[in-house]
């Protein structure tokens, strides 16, 4: 039998045969991955709360499951950490701020529905920001969420919990959301595997008293150390509900099926900037390396230009003027315990007139469009995923190469433009800068592709492993 240690790092499908195969039960990974969180958490400040008697009661009854011989969910009996914007019924939800340190749901969200009905073990909820503004996990909830590598620095945001926790061992998989980056911004800074899928392959429900809004950007998705795994994950999350006006329709692929697709004589695009957003040299030498693998592969790769106008303005824009509307009220009672960055967003879309809104829209139908341009030519389109690795926890980049960037968004320009087009892009593992921090490399595919990314994704892993490095933290 393997160490507690290396059934930590074992991964969700190798949990879920071992299971199944009544060769460790539910109930002993489970108590295996809640010592590490004991042991381990108070370095890293992952979880906001760790769910210890619901994860046990859980286990114990995939146990009794297993023992009757009943047919097994995809992630029967497998530990997984929610991120903690997403509503769990009986277990605290804080969405990172002090305002909900108190509250606990009586029903899931739409996801985490899904996710408990394949057969995972709820852990526990992962730290984020304060309602996932930032890319940064700070709240005033306590201390920051730090990167596992090294924990002077920060594991990114908004799912930098989840990030934090798969990467150092404290869950097999961990659910995440992207509204501007935040899967593929901290799977880069922790050294993980994340995918954002396509705008609505993955429904939202804003709750039971809540009605449905616009979503232009944010998508929830997976964070795992192998694609097989994530693939996994996104299987049970994707798919068409009635709950959600925005939900694609079209039933989605087999993920899992796809990590064994050959991409021999696939075409991709390399973009070391966008068009000249600062980046990291160190960042962009090791990005442009790992593209290069592709070609070794049996693929081409040759770079292209592309040209964006005022991309943060409109991402921003956009976004704040749906922060308000959805946060707004809440300000009125409770801005004096809000976060600054939440309360620089909230007064920001304030001011957003509906002519402003209309502009953006126009403007990122643009952006769109230059996107598509691109994928008459290529399959497959990649690029650094974030302008630098991890910065320290609290201090998000404002400098890259001597030019000013804005906190919010200038450390990763990948990111949002994505979440504008809305197409899925995942961000891989694929090298270390000389301190020893990750380094993401970004595949963006086409709308309604994800097939496609997560096949790219898997000969990367198949040519340059990476589930075999572990922080010193786990």
């Amino acid at each position: 039998m393997a160490s507690n240690d290396d059934l930590a790092f074992a991964g969700a499908l190798e949990i879920r045969h071992l299971v199944q195969e009544k060769k460790i039960s539910p109930v002993e990974i489970t108590r295996i991955f809640l010592d590490r969180i004991s042991r381990l958490d108070k370095s890293l400040n992952s979880y906001l709360t760790v769910a210890e008697e619901h994860a046990l009661r859980s286990a114990k009854t995939a146990e009794n499951a297993v023992m009757r011989g009943d047919t097994l969910g995809p992630l029967h009996g497998v530990p997984v950490s929610i991120k903690d914007s997403e509503s769990t019924n009986g277990v605290r939800t804080t969405s990172g701020s002090v305002i909900y340190q108190d509250r606990i749901p009586n029903w899931d969200s739409l996801p985490v529905e899904r996710i408990l009905g394949s057969g995972a073990i709820m852990l526990g909820k992962t730290n984020c920001p304060e309602f996932a503004m930032i890319g940064d996990t700070t709240n005033l909830l306590g201390d920051a969420c730090r990167n596992p590598w090294n924990t002077a620095f920060s594991s990114g945001g908004s799912s930098g919990g989840g990030a934090a926790a798969v990467a150092a061992g404290l869950c097999s998989i961990s659910q995440g959301s992207d509204g501007g980056g935040s899967i593929r911004g901290p799977a880069s800074f922790c050294g993980v595997y994340g995918i954002k899928p396509t705008i609505g392959r993955v429904p939202r429900h804003p709750g039971p008293d809540n009605p449905p809004t616009i979503n232009h950007f944010s998508q929830h998705g997976p964070l795992s150390r192998t694609v097989r795994d994530a693939a996994v994950l996104l299987q049970v999350l994707s798919g068409w509900d009635s709950r959600d006006p925005n939900a694609l329709r079209d039933l989605p692929s087999d993920y899992l099926a796809a990590t064994d697709k050959d991409i021999k004589g696939l075409k991709f695009g390399w973009s070391p900037d966008f068009g000249g957003f600062p980046v990291n040299s160190e960042i962009k030498n090791i990005s442009e390396q790992a593209a290069h693998t592709f070609e070794d592969i049996g693929c081409t790769v040759a770079e292209y230009d592309i040209r964006l106008d005022t991309p943060s303005d409109t991402f921003w824009t956009l976004t704040c003027a749906s922060i308000y509307e959805g946060f707004g009220k809440l300000y009125e009672k409770h801005k004096d315990i809000m976060m600054p960055y939440t309360r620089r967003k909230i007064e920001d879309g304030s001011r957003v007139t509906g002519a402003d809104y209309v502009r953006a829209l126009g403007q990122m139908a643009v952006i769109k469009s230059k996107f598509q341009d691109k994928f008459e030519e290529f399959d497959l389109l990649i690029n650094p995923t974030t302008g630098v690795p991890a910065f320290p926890a609290g201090e998000p980049t404002t400098e890259i190469e001597g030019r000013e960037v804005d906190e919010f968004e200038g450390y990763n320009p990948f990111n949002f433009n994505v979440n504008m087009i809305g197409y899925p892009a995942a961000s891989l593992p694929c090298g270390f800068t000389n301190n020893g921090l990750p380094v993401g490399l970004q595949i963006i595919g086409r709308f309604g592709d994800e097939t496609r990314v997560i096949a790219a994704s898997s000969a990367f892993e198949a040519a340059k492993p990476w589930a075999q490095h572990k922080p010193t933290i786990s």
